[in-house]
């Protein structure tokens, strides 16, 4: 089996990763299963850019494949914000709650539906290849948060054709459509053909 580093610290992102590749010829570990976590600063302005500042940090330091990704929530009434400082939107050190409240209350004197996507760039990187995946999930935010599964702006988010929000979904249910799944599902395609 090949070992693939899944460059995060998120448990939610690396159960969802996990699942997605068990099948496959390619064991995924953490940073953390290698004794240590490394913090990139993200400082680029697109979800691909800030993918591979992680892959790329991941790989000088332990020197083997690495898989990223960036991902967020792009809302049309807030003009695409909060993008890709989604995790961070609430401020430094803030909770996903922190995030879902400042969402809800930027959204309360606008016109609904709150339509919104989730996009998630996958990007692998093993020192020569460079590969990269978009995904995308489609959907609308509502006001009140729903659901304990999931993590983010799951609470707050339901997919377009569906009545549950993401954390009212089973982590299969969910994988079977999310901005994620689709993004790594690709790009696990595109690393058997390397």
């Amino acid at each position: 089996m090949t070992k693939i580093i899944f460059a995060t610290g998120n448990a939610g992102k690396l159960q969802e990763v996990k699942k997605i590749f068990e099948n496959s010829e390619y064991e995924i570990i953490s940073p953390t299963d290698l004794g240590n976590v490394v913090e990139v600063e993200e400082t680029e302005n697109t979800f691909e850019g800030n993918a591979f500042l992680k892959a790329e940090a991941v790989y000088n330091q332990f020197k083997l494949p690495v898989m990223a990704d960036d991902s967020g929530l792009e809302i049309d009434q807030l003009q695409g914000r909060p993008g890709v400082l989604s995790a961070r939107y609430a401020g430094e050190n803030c909770t996903y709650d922190d995030n879902n409240d400042k969402v809800i209350k930027e959204l309360e004197p606008l016109a609904k539906p709150y339509t919104a996507r989730f996009i998630s760039c996958a990007v692998y990187y093993d020192g020569a290849a460079r590969l990269s995946a978009l995904g995308k999930l489609e959907g609308k935010i509502i006001s009140e948060k729903r659901g304990t599964n999931g993590f983010g702006y799951d609470p707050i988010f339901v997919p377009k054709d569906s009545d549950k929000t993401l954390a009212e979904m089973t982590l299969d249910e969910k994988n079977s459509i999310s901005h994620r799944y689709k993004a790594f599902n690709e790009l696990k395609t595109m690393l058997l053909k390397i």
